[in-house]
């Protein structure tokens, strides 16, 4: 009986690596259900307002944000491993969302809606995919300065196109300099009573976030009481300006309104099967799986590490491939996890990604009873709502540190936010991503190598620009503090020998291999070549602090028999025994193989 149960609980672990929910189902009781539940509330609350805006930033229906709010956060539950990760429609993936569909139909059309539902889907397959191979660690092809550039440059864009929502004017762009362009043209047509709704609501919302708390607390509420209701305030604005619009008759006095939501849960959707337009957006689709998928584990692992948890990065892609091929059955648009609603859902007490489903059930019965309600919502509203969120995304500190930490990281950072601005989301990240790994080729051409001395009275070496040093004319000793690829290799072999050439008086060179994990053929050949010219210049090659699969490696080449010199235990040791050489030559390899010595 008790190899039986064994048995049954390793193949329980085993789906639990696929299927978390079978984990953390195991530990559930009536007081995580009430957190969850109370956190659900909370971030139900948050989200209607925030799912209707995002889908008029997508271009899309504002019932489309509603639908995307459901079956995503119910498969996010069941195969996501973050315990407080809020899926769902976000900013920047909805400004995706619109510049793919937007190239492929017209917004409005059922083939735009059709675009987006195949964006959702094939972004879902992506995901999957990725975490079944375990490729998590593509996402280290974006930079924290290229995903930071172009989140400030999609706040930016996200902010400026939402503007013409406030002032009731019709203007657009698909870039930065054409959208202000728009507007500058447009101005004339602003009506009136739409600021009246945008300018007040865009206030308030933005005292809300700073404001709100402390004065609840000051009438007397708790702190987490005061935390909770503040997070309220736009579902709070929301519903003053339908009261605005109602009483004053602002539909007939040009003030866009939502207008009829469709009552109900969404029907089943088939994403698009046809070849040339799947070709189109496979791209951006590609784009949009893989800043999703970062923004998301960044905010995943942030809040985990808080309460000692853990993710699985690599079952988080299936978590979230999963949520959007529900999104996309579900008739809506690509879902991501976003930093705002995760903050909540962590600060409201979520255990468990039950959370996430009990607010898909609060979003359902939002779909089924409230949309009547939202008929006489203003766009104004929506607008404001984007714009005090996204705003928050622009960081205008970055640049500034990465100038004076990283001259090479600044230039990607503004290179993505220069051409995210100039020529869109899409141009944006390919350009970041290409402008990182360029620097990163660059940088990794031009190792760090240093010629160190010994400090005196110890056994370390350090570089003699930094450090009072000990030297001796005949010894060079130069620490490579890179692998030697073919990257680089070329590079230090010019250096080795420039540096040899300035000094007549050397007669051996000490490479301090403390620093190198790796030596790939060509690095080989580059060391070979090193030996070769300074030995026909009666110069010995010596090498120290070879690392032991390094070493492995060397041995199973002719290099070391053919080496000049010897291969030293330590730095030390060689500095020692070469400082002392009395200018004779110094025995051959073989000497040292038959006493053991290298």
């Amino acid at each position: 009986m008790r190899e039986g149960g064994g048995n049954g609980s390793g193949r329980s672990n085993g789906l639990a690596r696929y299927f978390p929910i079978l984990d953390w189902s195991r530990e559930y009781n009536s007081d995580i259900l009430t957190h969850d539940l109370l956190a659900a509330l909370i971030v139900t609350i948050m989200l209607i307002p925030q799912s209707l805006a995002y889908a008029l930033l997508a271009g899309l229906p504002p019932v489309v944000g509603l639908y995307a709010s459901i079956l995503p956060l119910v498969l996010y539950a069941i195969f996501g491993t973050s315990r407080t990760l809020a899926v769902g429609p976000v900013a920047v993936i909805s400004l995706m969302t619109a510049s793919a569909a937007g190239a492929v139909a017209a917004q409005g059309t059922a083939e735009y809606l059709e675009a987006a539902i195949t964006l959702a889907m094939l972004s879902g397959v992506m995901l999957a995919v990725l975490g079944f191979l375990k490729a998590g660690f593509l996402a280290n092809l974006l930079s924290h300065p290229v995903i930071s550039g172009f989140i400030t440059a999609s706040g930016i864009l996200i902010a400026t196109s939402q503007i013409k929502h406030i002032l009731g004017i019709h203007a657009g762009g698909d870039n930065w300099p054409d959208m202000l362009g728009s507007l500058a043209s447009a101005i004339g047509d602003t009506n009136q009573w739409t600021v009246a709704i945008g300018i007040p609501g865009m206030l308030f919302l933005f005292w809300v976030r700073k404001g709100a708390k402390p004065a609840l607390q000051r009438i007397g509420l708790p702190e987490r009481a005061a935390g909770m209701t503040a997070k309220t305030g736009p579902v709070v604005a929301v519903a003053l300006t339908i009261l605005v619009v109602l009483a004053f008759d602002l539909a007939n006095k040009g003030v866009n309104l939502v207008g009829a939501i469709p009552q109900g849960l969404p029907a089943i959707a088939m994403p698009s099967t046809d070849l040339s337009l799947i070709e189109k957006l496979w791209v951006p689709a590609l784009l949009i799986s893989i800043i999703g998928f970062v923004e998301s584990v960044s905010v995943a692992q942030t809040l985990a590490a808080k309460r000692r948890q853990r993710i699985s990065p690599d079952q988080e892609l299936i978590g979230l491939g999963a949520a959007n091929v529900a999104s996309a059955f579900s008739g809506a648009y690509p879902v991501t996890g976003g930093f705002a609603r995760s903050a909540v859902n962590f600060d409201a007490g979520a255990q468990t990604p039950a959370a996430g489903a009990f607010t898909a059930i609060g979003m359902a019965l939002a779909t089924l009873f409230l949309t009547p309600l939202l008929f006489s919502l203003p766009i104004a509203t929506l607008a404001a709502t984007i714009i005090v969120a996204v705003l928050s995304l622009v960081d205008l500190k970055t640049p500034g540190q990465l100038w004076r930490y990283s001259k090479a990281d600044f230039a990607a950072h503004m290179a993505t936010i220069g051409i995210t601005l100039l020529a869109g989301v899409e141009l944006g990240v390919i350009s970041g991503v290409a402008v990182g790994l360029l620097l990163y080729l660059w940088r990794a051409s031009r190792p760090h190598a240093a010629i160190v001395g010994r400090v005196p009275e110890t056994e370390h070496f350090r570089n003699i620009k930094r450090h009072e040093v000990l030297t001796v004319p005949h010894v060079l000793s130069i620490r490579i503090d890179e692998a030697l690829t073919h990257l680089n290799a070329r590079w230090l072999e010019e250096y080795v020998l420039e540096e040899v050439a300035d000094r007549l008086k050397v007669r051996h060179v000490i490479l301090m291999f403390s620093a190198v994990n790796e030596v790939d053929a060509s690095g080989l050949e580059s060391l070979e070549a090193i030996n070769h010219r300074l030995g026909d210049g009666a110069v010995g090659l010596h090498l120290s602090e070879v690392k032991g699969p390094v070493m492995d490696r060397l041995k199973r080449t002719h290099f070391i028999e053919e080496l000049n010199g010897r291969v030293f235990l330590t730095q030390d040791r060689a500095f020692s025994e070469l400082s002392r050489d009395t200018g004779e030559p110094p025995p051959p390899v073989d000497h040292y193989l038959a006493r053991g010595l290298i």
